[in-house]
């Protein structure tokens, strides 16, 4: 039996060893608890995919949605709702997970990833050897970087820690002359993050959570969710938060999933949910890989252009959060991040009906990637297969040969009419 092994046991690593694993596939996890605490902010969409997924436990682990409290460009507001993740509590609640529905998690520390023969030899520290036919690596942004076509801005967060007893949660965000800061009150944890510019000279080590006070006591986010003088034991850390995009991110008996693939800055999107989209997609792409041999450059591609753009429509969108605030354009954090990582919208709102065209494009089908007929727009280059169960191409071919949407739509049932002209409205096509 083939054996495939997933390095990395966040997400992504998760999401897909539980994919191969309803496919019949014999999966293992290698990975071991995150070095830092953290609280992040997911939206309803992730909880949707989670959940779909059939991984209850970690559904259960996320805290209930607080406000969003937004100060940018000198403008404050309230916006929408954002559920929050202590990654900890939810990184053991993925393992049980996993475990429950037959999936081994190792808990090892990777040393070092070679290839023995046809496939893979994984060394761990506990100094036990691990064989793969199939090597899937997922683990994040402290995976051994492998050759980057694209690099964004150098970024770095502080982040700060605390132990916190909040009646209600909630979330702020605030621009700041040399960054943004993001904090965040949930039960039993107090959290505050500071990114900005490498560029930026940091204390030392052991000064930085006097860095951090001192940067508190004049900082509207903290003093919007937490008391001033609320006693405190902290911990600090600092991580890396530059967008990477990888060269390539699927080989012949390999493949990257979530950050080991790409990562981006985190106000452009969610961490979790860009982890998920290429998790998601990569059981298929092993699949099609190890047993349709005939169609491997076809999945190769399908993951490697998804990836791609999947960290373009982020950067994008990022580039964009950060042009909305005018008042620091000169300043090197925001005058780099305003340009990057080019002009181009990151969504294409009305789409002209010249530049709309049915093409033949990759697809997941019964968890193979093969090729169908699509509807591709500027906003959707990949292309759209099905909206809502309903193949788009045999409309748009009808549409196209100037049939009007009023005797197309007719064909189709009140619920499917509904499903279509959402999605025509949401192109600007209706």
């Amino acid at each position: 039996m083939t054996t495939i092994v997933i390095t990395g046991a966040g997400p992504a690593g998760v999401i897909t060893a539980v994919g191969l694993k309803r496919l019949g596939y014999n999966v293992c996890l290698l990975g071991r608890p995150r070095r830092f605490a953290s609280v992040e902010g997911v939206s309803a969409r992730v909880l949707q995919a989670l959940a779909q997924q059939q991984l209850h436990h970690t559904v259960a682990s996320i805290e209930e949605p607080g406000v969003r409290q937004v100060s940018w460009n000198g403008v404050q507001h309230a916006q929408n709702h954002e559920w929050l993740v202590d990654r900890s509590k939810f990184d053991r609640a993925l393992w049980k997970d996993a475990q429950a529905l037959g999936v081994p998690v190792q808990v090892a520390g990777v040393t070092k990833v070679s290839e023995h023969g046809s496939g893979w030899r994984i060394d761990v520290d506990t100094g036990a050897t691990v064989e793969a036919d199939f090597w899937v690596e997922a683990r994040g942004r402290s995976a051994p970087r492998a050759a980057e076509s694209l690099r964004g801005p150098e970024t770095i967060s502080i982040l700060n820690r605390w132990t916190h007893n909040a009646a209600t949660n909630a979330t702020a965000i605030r621009s700041d002359p040399k960054g943004w800061v993001w904090g965040a009150r949930l039960s039993r944890l107090g959290y505050w993050q500071y990114t900005l510019d490498t560029a930026e000279v940091l204390p030392a080590k052991h000064e930085l959570l006097d860095f951090c006070r001192a940067k508190q006591k004049h900082c509207d986010v903290f003093h919007s969710l937490f008391a001033e003088d609320e006693l405190r034991a902290v911990d600090v850390h600092v991580r890396a938060g530059t967008s990477i995009l990888n060269n390539s991110a699927c080989g012949d008996n390999w493949l990257r999933v979530g950050d080991a693939a790409m990562a981006v800055d985190s106000l452009s999107g969610n961490g979790i949910f860009q982890s998920m989209s290429s998790a998601l997609q990569a059981p298929s792409v092993i699949n099609t890989l190890l047993k349709a041999k005939s169609s491997a450059q076809l999945a190769k591609d399908f993951h490697n252009q998804r990836v791609e753009h999947l960290f373009y429509r982020f950067a994008r969108m990022g580039r964009e959060f950060y042009a909305e605030e005018t008042r620091y354009a000169d300043e090197v954090f925001w005058h780099q991040r305003q340009q990057w990582p080019d002009t181009q919208e990151s969504h294409q709102m009305a789409t002209p009906i010249a530049e709309i065209a049915v093409r033949k494009k990759a697809v997941i089908e019964d968890f193979f990637i093969r090729e169908q007929e699509v509807v591709v727009t500027p906003d959707q280059p990949l292309g759209i297969w099905h909206v809502d169960g309903i193949a788009l191409a045999p409309l748009f071919k009808r549409w196209l040969a100037e049939e009007s949407w009023d005797s197309i739509l007719a064909t189709h049932t009140p619920h499917e009419q509904a499903s279509l002209l959402v999605w025509l409205a949401a192109q600007g096509l209706r």
